[in-house]
């Protein structure tokens, strides 16, 4: 069981941004009328932010930095941590953290790298950022956790064009000799790795002339082979089996009371599938935030927009405990507590 943790980090603030344009689930023609208010039900997605062609994860994830850099009176030289979350990167090569590391002025001597997770990925971040800084006395760090999602999405895919959004977010760390420990437990099944994958362009299977045609998987799920593939049954099975399984190893390795839990982020699936994860682990409702509503599945940015739009005024000026669980592509799952101490929690950015 990969359960650890990471003494001397704490968390000094996070900020979000997603793009302005909205889509809502109910003026799409992809769908009858009776399958929107099916659909809205089981999901919880009424609506969700797109990214026009120009906006990319990288600019998301800049603006939340630079707002949380200015609200956080961070000078940027301090920075020598930057770890860029996504799936969806600017370029096959260079990674995108190089060119944040750029765009948001910070030093040379700044360690920058991508992660290429996604439902999962925020959680890894934070295991691999708070480490980092832990093992090598790296005193400020940014962890930039996102993606823009709708661009792998076949337009004429009635499975995942009404569930998925686009966001960034910005996570600060620093060195703190009395925070309180950041527990972790981390696993992976990479035998479920089709269950939610894009099939082309890759190393292995290189875009050849078929990969753009569009074939009909089922009615109404058209889709060609650089566009996302999700096996919905498999994904809800998966997530109501092992978040509940994660959290209750990190709950009894660490000999964590869930009464003294303020709050449970988990990532944010599927209303349905989410509810059913709080069931099994009894969990009062009131301890459960979701942003599925406004903003839909925004993949490895879920669990911090969440805190951003959900739990910003529970947050001001207190020390509250969050379990935060993520868990999805790859198969993999996260699930980490996290104290916040007076944290800054920045606006909502809407570019």
């Amino acid at each position: 069981m990969a359960a650890f943790s990471v003494n001397g980090v704490a968390v000094k603030g996070i900020a979000c941004s997603v793009p302005k344009n909205k889509e809502l689930n109910v003026d799409l023609n992809i769908l009858t009328q009776e399958e929107i208010q099916k659909f809205i039900e089981a999901t919880g997605v009424e609506e969700r932010r797109i990214a026009p062609k120009d906006l990319c994860t990288s600019d998301l994830c800049c603006e939340a930095a630079n707002k949380l850099i200015t609200d956080l009176h961070w000078q940027k030289n301090e920075i020598e941590i930057l770890v860029f979350v996504s799936q969806t990167a600017d370029y096959i090569l260079p990674v995108s953290a190089a060119i944040l590391q750029d765009r948001l002025g910070l030093s040379t001597d700044c360690i920058a790298f991508d992660v290429p997770l996604g439902c999962s990925g925020y959680v890894y971040g934070i295991s691999i950022i708070a480490g980092m800084m832990k093992a090598s006395g790296l005193k400020k760090g940014l962890l930039l956790a996102g993606d823009t999602s709708s661009k792998l999405l076949s337009k004429t895919d009635k499975s995942t064009v009404p569930l998925f959004g686009d966001a960034g977010s910005a996570t600060a760390f620093e060195l703190d000799e009395n925070a309180e420990s950041l527990q972790f437990d981390l696993g992976t099944d990479g035998s479920g790795y089709k269950t939610i994958m894009i099939n082309d362009g890759g190393a292995r299977n290189r875009i050849n002339s078929d990969s753009l045609i569009y074939q009909t998987i089922s009615p109404g799920i058209e889709r060609n082979a650089c566009q996302l593939i999700l096996d919905g049954m498999d994904v809800f099975g998966f997530g109501i089996s092992q978040a509940p399984k994660t959290v209750n190893k990190l709950i009894e390795k660490f000999e964590i009371d869930k009464d003294n839990i303020n709050h449970f982020v988990f990532h944010q699936a599927n209303l349905m599938m989410n509810k059913m994860i709080a069931k099994k682990l009894k969990l009062p409702a009131e301890k459960v935030p979701y942003s599925l509503k406004e903003f839909g599945n925004t993949s490895s940015a879920t669990i911090p927009l969440t805190i951003v739009t959900q739990l910003k005024d529970n947050l001001g000026n207190t020390s509250q405990s969050l379990i935060l669980c993520g868990f999805g592509v790859g198969l993999s799952w996260g699930t980490a507590k996290v104290s916040l101490d007076d944290v800054v929690i920045s606006d909502l950015i809407e570019i």
